[in-house]
């Protein structure tokens, strides 16, 4: 059996206004690939300033995508296989 561990680095920055929160997310693998997304998270101008919820929605939207291009790569990857499979 064999173990892996992939870290994802979050790094979340709010503008001066709290208006906007931004989550970029880097996860590096060890074929070589890099992975990089940037998501926010906006703040309706009516609503009282609340960082943590701003922080939750942006880091949970750079994960959603991130995981979306790790399916995607997975996904072409077993096409591939399965093509060199047929042959």
């Amino acid at each position: 059996m064999q173990t892996k561990e992939w870290n994802v680095r979050i790094t979340i920055v709010e503008d001066d206004n709290d208006r906007v929160t931004s989550a970029q997310a880097e996860l590096d693998i060890p074929d070589g690939r890099r992975y990089e997304s940037v998501e926010y998270a906006r703040r309706n101008p009516t609503d009282r300033p609340v960082p943590d919820i701003g922080d939750e929605l942006a880091a949970g939207r750079v994960l959603a995508d991130l995981s979306g291009r790790l399916m995607g790569d997975a996904a072409a990857d077993v096409m591939e296989e399965a093509e060199i499979r047929r042959r």
